[in-house]
């Protein structure tokens, strides 16, 4: 069969490829034939258009040809005629043979044009006349000589017949140029037209002849894999043949390899009918369910199933009939004894040859144990769960108490437990104190006498334990105890009880030891967090304190740059204020109680100068402190400030009340009276500013007893207050605590800020303190409060008096000139002779000239900040030419110069501006003393 099959299709694909063979090359051959038909009838075309274009270069060409032959016939006759030489006639002779000849060519070629055909008629007309007008001047030329011929030239007919001749050949020639550009291109299309052709019908009786060849060799590959796919087909059927064969031999051993699998299972595997009847039943049911297999075969399937899960069969059994599988489905089976077993069922339907159901097999599988597991994994994940809320809980918040009652709440509710609680214990008298109580747990905690704060004695030497049998007087049977350790130390406990006993688990014991272990460590966390909220409390009063000092010494050192201009500015007024007071005897109280003033305000502002590098530093050791009378500084101070409270307030249309309140007997103090002064009076304007509505204004002096802070304990100092009260706006907390900040001000542009920084400063700098007592609508009371010594204040002795200085020639020298003719009268008027120099470079040069004429000056006062040529440049060279010359130095920085032990090498005595007489006087007598020894 499958033979006549194989040649049956031989056959019919011979037919087939003979028919498509013998189809392709016909209709290939067709294509050839009209390819060679249309490439005949192109060629032939374009050797017509080539003929025509060869045609009409040859028109071209005799048209040429004759205008020249006429032009020699002309040219041939002008020789005749001016020679009368016969030989000139020749080339005449020649080119009327070639008009001949060429005009009857041209009507051969012209033949098919008749416009060409008449211009050649017109031609041959005019050609035919010229020749006859050259024959008559030749003959003329014979006859009559070289006048007559000249003479019938010069008529202009000959000229006139050559142009027409030359026009009409003109015309004939643009005529045939056009015929040939446009045979040119009829040329070329045919050309391009046959090649075209010629190429394109190559091109497609090569693709005809591929595409036959392509057709016979796909069907001959056809032909290969339909012979290919019979045999293939042939031995998979054998193959499947031998492969039946082998199931069927190996069937019979499956079979009993199964019931053996069955049989050996530890789950248990039956099967049953569709009427619920067990049908089979192997070992592993007769150990999970105690029916043996000749109990269970023949019986209902539903004697395993509990009354409760009576409507699980019926469902079970509808579904098998629709051939539905369930897959692990977990429920409870009774057991021969009448125990609830907990199973996982799988039942599937059974099919018999012709696939219809006949029944279902099931698989149970054991599965109390995992159930078992379940529980126990449900429980633990419950105790975490409720571990991660106390720890979620607990680390919200910081403070020891909400965290214990957060933890305990949680217990009471969570777990639950009857009691519970949280003791801390004291190592001193080693005893628990109850710091924290549910309150679910408040009423038997009052029963137990165990409420907040209650102790706890534990006594290990005694048994049995008492704090066990407090409980167990609240009926509390069961307790766990779980300390509360960090870092091995206990220093808690956790208190949980139930009243039934034995009600704790191992794993919630375990749950209450790491419930105790986070709260332990949040406690440990919650200490830490207050210790370093204290510190950083207290490292922040430490940087604003330092930030306070850091501003102030950044005062200080700016306003130290202006010191130097500000003393040259009042040396001149310091100079003629105390030279008034000396030398001015006829002066009148009212103006010698002015200028004492002066001078006392020049003091202050001089020692406030002095301070500006020194500001808000601690009071320097060689600073001299002097008894002060705080009563006769209130006054002073008013009287300084009168200006400013009275006179300009009632300018401002206000009324300021000035009132002291003065202690009598008001012991001295030891501190600086010009700083003194200075700070009462920033106070006093302050307090002016505060009071826009005017009103009293009291300034009070007081002695106050308290501890002082470097006092024994016990003893009681003594210390004088002085208070400026004012009743003006007063200030709100914020401004009160920042308003000794330096450049704080509540003034606008109007303030500096510096005022009460600089009170401040002073009060620093006397070991004193301030306190500021303020609000908003009710005034401002600054008290300043001032140590009382141990020891009645003794005024400094008076320095020596200093004896008549003999007149001496004296070099001054300062870049200020106000400075310098103060310092010139001053110096006069002690009688000295004095010169100045208005720079370094100039003090110099003066000097040096004077010793050079021998009259040198034996004392040098020399200002120290010059430009270019400062001080010490100017006293080193005056040592280096004249050492025994006196070396006064006068400079703003007198006494931080000396303080800082930064005298120049070369400079005898050093005097700080605003200079005074007495400091003068002194420094020439020692110089001369000096000089003498």
């Amino acid at each position: 069969m499958s033979e006549a099959t194989d040649d049956g299709v031989a056959v019919t694909l011979s037919a087939s490829t003979e028919w498509k063979v013998r189809v392709g090359f016909g209709f290939a051959l067709t294509c050839l034939g009209a390819i060679g038909i249309v490439s005949y009838l192109s060629v032939v075309r374009l050797s017509e258009n080539a003929a025509r274009v060869e045609r009409t270069h040859e028109v071209l060409s005799s048209l040429e040809l004759l205008l020249a032959a006429a032009t020699d016939c002309e040219t041939a006759e002008r020789g005749y005629v001016i020679t009368g030489d016969e030989s000139y006639l020749e080339p005449y002779r020649e080119a009327a043979a070639v008009i001949d000849s060429r005009t009857r060519r041209l009507r051969e070629l012209t033949a098919d044009n008749r416009a060409q055909q008449r211009r050649l008629d017109s031609v041959a007309a005019l050609v035919t006349e010229r020749l006859a007008v050259l024959r008559a001047v030749i003959e003329l030329r014979k006859d009559q000589g070289f006048a007559a011929a000249q003479g019938e030239i010069l008529t202009g007919k000959g000229r006139q017949f050559h142009d027409r001749i030359r026009r009409l050949i003109g015309q004939m020639e643009d005529t045939e140029t056009s015929l040939l550009q446009e045979r040119e291109q009829r040329a070329n299309h045919s050309s391009i037209l046959a090649q075209a052709v010629i190429i394109g019908g190559g091109l497609l009786a090569c693709g005809l002849v591929g595409l036959a060849l392509f057709a016979i060799r796909r069907d001959f590959a056809g032909r290969t894999r339909a012979e290919r796919a019979l045999r293939d087909a042939r031995d998979r059927l054998e193959l499947r043949v031998r492969q039946r064969t082998a199931e069927l031999e190996k069937a019979g051993e499956t079979k009993a390899r199964l019931a053996s699998i069955i049989e050996s299972s530890d789950d248990a595997i039956a099967s049953k009918n569709l009427d619920g009847i067990i049908t089979s039943w192997n070992r592993g049911a007769e150990r999970l369910f105690g029916y043996s297999a000749q109990e269970a075969v023949g019986q209902p399937m539903a004697m395993l199933i509990p009354p409760e899960r009576a409507s699980e069969e019926p469902t079970i059994l509808a579904g098998i009939a629709r051939g539905e599988t369930t897959d692990h489905f977990e429920t409870v089976r009774v057991g021969k004894e009448g125990h609830k077993i907990d199973v996982s069922v799988s039942i599937s339907p059974l099919r018999d040859s012709q696939g219809r159901i006949t029944g279902a097999s099931k698989i149970a599988r054991d599965i109390t144990d995992r159930k078992l597991a379940q529980v126990k994994v449900q429980a633990q994940l419950a105790r975490l769960h409720l571990l991660h809320q106390i720890t979620r809980a607990i680390g919200e918040r910081q403070d020891i108490q909400s965290i214990f009652q957060v933890v305990i709440r949680t217990l009471e509710e969570q777990l639950p437990v009857d009691f519970c609680c949280i003791c801390l214990y004291d190592p001193a008298e080693k005893c628990l104190i109850v710091t924290s109580v549910g309150l679910h747990s408040e009423a038997l905690s009052l029963e137990l006498a165990m409420t907040a704060q209650a102790r706890v004695e534990i006594d290990i030497t005694q048994v049995p334990f008492p704090f066990p049998q407090r409980l167990a007087r609240g009926a509390l049977s069961s307790m766990v105890a779980a300390p509360l350790l960090v870092e091995s130390k206990v220093f808690g406990v956790l208190i949980a009880a139930r009243q039934q006993a034995h009600s704790f688990s191992s794993g919630e014991c375990e749950f209450l030891k790491q419930a105790s272990e986070h709260v332990a460590l949040a406690a440990h966390q919650a200490q830490l967090y207050s210790a370093l909220q204290q510190a950083y409390d207290d490292l922040r009063q430490t940087q604003k304190a330092v930030m306070q000092q850091e501003r102030l010494l950044a005062l200080g050192q700016m306003a130290s740059g202006i010191a130097h201009d500000i003393n040259n500015a009042i040396s001149p007024v310091a100079l003629y204020t105390e030279s008034l007071l000396e030398r001015e005897p006829g002066l009148s109280p009212g103006a010698r109680g002015q200028l004492e003033t002066i001078r006392r305000a020049i003091d202050d502002v001089a020692q406030t100068v002095a301070r500006m590098r020194e500001f808000y530093r601690p009071r320097e050791p060689q600073l001299a402190l002097a008894p002060v009378d705080m009563n006769a500084i209130v006054q002073q101070v008013v009287d300084l400030t009168r200006a400013r409270w009275s006179d300009m307030a009632q300018q401002r249309g206000i009324a300021i009340a000035m009132r002291t309140e003065l202690a009598p007997d008001l012991p001295a103090i030891m501190g600086a009276d010009n700083e003194i002064r200075e700070a009462l009076t920033n106070l006093i304007f302050n307090a002016v500013d505060a009071m826009p509505n005017g009103g009293p204004l009291t300034l009070r002096t007081r002695v106050a007893q308290q501890k002082g802070p470097h006092a024994e304990e016990g003893v009681d100092r003594r210390f004088v207050q002085v208070e400026v009260i004012d009743s003006g706006i007063g200030m709100d907390e914020d401004t009160r605590r920042r308003c000794l900040e330096p450049f704080f001000s509540t003034k606008g542009e109007r303030g500096t800020g510096l005022g009460l920084a600089m009170v401040y400063g002073a009060v620093q700098r006397h070991s004193a303190d301030i306190d500021i007592e303020s609000a908003v609508g009710q005034g401002t009371t600054m008290r300043l409060t001032f140590a009382i010594p141990a020891t009645p204040a003794v005024g400094a002795a008076l320095s020596t008096a200093v004896g008549a200085v003999p007149p001496l020639r004296i070099l001054v020298v300062d870049d200020d000139p106000l400075v310098l003719k103060s310092l010139r009268d001053a110096l006069e008027g002690d009688g000295h002779s004095v010169a100045t120099a208005d720079g370094g470079q100039a003090g110099i040069d003066a000097f040096l000239a004077a010793r050079a004429q021998g009259d040198p000056f034996p004392v040098v006062i020399t200002d120290l900040g010059m430009p270019y040529v400062d001080g010490r440049k100017v006293s080193n060279a005056v040592k280096t030419a004249a050492p025994r010359t006196s070396v006064l130095l006068l400079t703003g920085w007198g006494q931080r110069l000396v303080a800082d032990g930064d005298i120049p090498p070369h400079v005898d005595r050093v005097l700080s501006k605003p200079p005074k007489l007495r400091e003068l006087r002194e420094a020439l007598a020692r110089c001369l003393d000096a000089q003498v020894a």
